[in-house]
């Protein structure tokens, strides 16, 4: 469901091949610090996960997994979650589904 074939699906195509124009989705995964954490260290934690994440052989070893790393400011990440808050929050009213 990305929006392009990823490097370790690449023969699997993607829901635009298949069709369905529109269709992006994905799973992600992110380090959020606890509420009232010193914006220091956040901004230290940031800085040495984009490190990490530039390093050949991390990016290497996540691509063989089908996993696109992906560094973001603290700013940009807390952008990214409420925009993925927000689109599947509707999406979630809309079906109308209910947490039991």
């Amino acid at each position: 469901t990305a929006k392009e074939r990823i490097p370790a699906a690449s023969d699997v195509p993607t829901m635009a091949e298949q069709g369905v124009a529109d269709f992006v989705s994905g799973t992600w995964a992110g380090l959020i610090a606890p509420a009232g954490t010193p914006k220091e260290i956040v901004d230290r934690f940031a800085r040495e996960i984009a490190k990490a994440l530039a390093n050949p052989k991390v990016i290497d070893q996540m691509e063989k997994t089908g996993v696109e790393p992906l560094a973001m400011t603290p700013d940009e990440f807390g952008r990214y979650i409420k925009r993925e808050y927000d689109t599947w929050g509707k999406v979630v009213k809309e079906a109308g589904i209910k947490a039991q």
